[in-house]
């Protein structure tokens, strides 16, 4: 019982230590100078290192990270903002978690990035990154988990492409827990990739697949079988209806499969990750155009109906908050000084000043004053 209260000991003397600092220091705090010394030690700006690259397949990379201090971990399936500094300006997308989570705090993760044709953020991470470079880290986020107690008896794993990753976080989990999660459980994956050589994991999937007792792994080539079908599916895993499902991938097969799912009355099985938001308005619904000022960069530009606030201001060159681009993790929200915006997942118009709004999903409605 020593060592614990030694470490509470320690733990109380150095808040006191940097409460006691952070009065000389006002205005900045203890924690900014400590992210001065290193990224690592700012608990208030989170931040980790890359440690290694890995080259999952032509098109996707790992990429193994050491979190600094304020990193609170993770669970499996979820997903956390990744800021990456790019000709001089912080740019943030979100990744899922690929590694399971670590033993201990401060245990490297990792995430797997596929590189998009034209995603600048995608590329940078997944070809132009080095072990050693800085990148901040935003909170964990995400509700595509495995429950917190025991797992269903039956379990589908439906993936394709780089959808993959939340559930490799999962399996990596539950391979690690020796059995204790895994007792009485019947886990069918199915994953559809274009060909074995742009199967993301593909190799340690199939290590699974002969190594566990409770796994098994039916691998869709789309090329050139086709995209991956209700009809298909239910070949591979007839009892599709039985089973408690987690599914990501594209934004079509999602579509495809929740509607069918629900049309056989087993929506309630069914969990869903989409890696883009849900379709926006049409133009025809999304209003006049109107006029966006940012007050603190002293830019004023026109604003389409249907143009996210976060679009615009980017074009306009300014320096945008930005996170997930769908609505979700809010690292982009913005304090309304003036105005009315519009919700184009919604239509519902809405604002009073100070409202935060999230530019990725809102349109001005009229005029509208952002403190940006």
């Amino acid at each position: 019982m020593a060592l614990p209260v030694l470490s509470t000991l320690r733990d109380q003397a150095g808040r006191l230590a940097l409460q006691a600092a952070g009065r000389l220091t006002t205005p900045l705090l203890p924690d900014d100078y400590l992210a001065l010394l290193d990224p690592l030690l700012s608990a208030r700006w989170p931040a980790g290192r890359v440690q290694a690259m890995l080259q999952e397949t032509p098109e996707a990379t790992t990429l193994v990270i050491r979190p600094g201090r304020g990193w609170s971990g993770h669970r499996p399936g979820q997903y956390v903002p990744v800021g990456a500094e790019m000709d001089g300006v912080l740019t943030w997308r979100t990744y899922t978690i690929s590694s399971a989570p670590g033993r201990r705090p401060g245990e490297p993760f990792a995430i797997t990035v596929k590189a998009l044709p034209g995603g600048r953020v995608s590329t940078h991470l997944a070809r132009r990154v080095r072990p050693g470079t800085v990148l901040r880290l935003g909170p964990v986020q995400g509700e595509f988990v495995l429950p917190a107690g025991a797992l269903p008896g039956k379990v589908l794993m439906l993936t394709a492409g780089i959808g993959v990753t939340p559930v490799m976080s999962m399996l990596r989990a539950l391979a690690r827990s020796g059995g204790h999660a895994t007792a009485d459980v019947d886990v069918v994956m199915v994953h559809s990739a274009p060909d074995a050589e742009r199967t993301v994991f593909g190799a340690e999937l199939r290590a699974l697949h002969a190594a566990l007792p409770w796994f098994r792994l039916y691998e869709h080539r789309t090329r050139p079988a086709g995209h991956l079908t209700v009809g298909r599916l239910s070949a591979l895993c007839p009892d599709w209806r039985e089973r408690d499902t987690w599914m990501c991938g594209p934004e079509a097969m999602l579509d495809s499969f929740q509607q069918h799912w629900q049309r056989e009355g087993s929506g309630h099985r069914l969990r869903l990750e989409r890696f883009r938001p849900l379709a926006l308005l049409p133009p025809a619904r999304a209003g006049a155009p109107g006029r966006v000022r940012f007050l603190r960069s002293d830019v004023e530009t026109d604003a389409g109906p249907d143009t996210p606030l976060l679009d615009i201001g980017e074009a306009a060159g300014v320096l945008m908050p930005s996170g997930c681009r769908m609505g979700i993790c809010f690292s982009c929200v913005s304090p309304l000084v003036a105005g009315r915006i519009r919700d184009l997942r919604t239509g519902e118009v809405s604002g009073e000043p100070g409202d935060l709004v999230q530019t990725c999903v809102s349109a001005a409605a009229g005029a509208v004053a952002l403190d940006l």
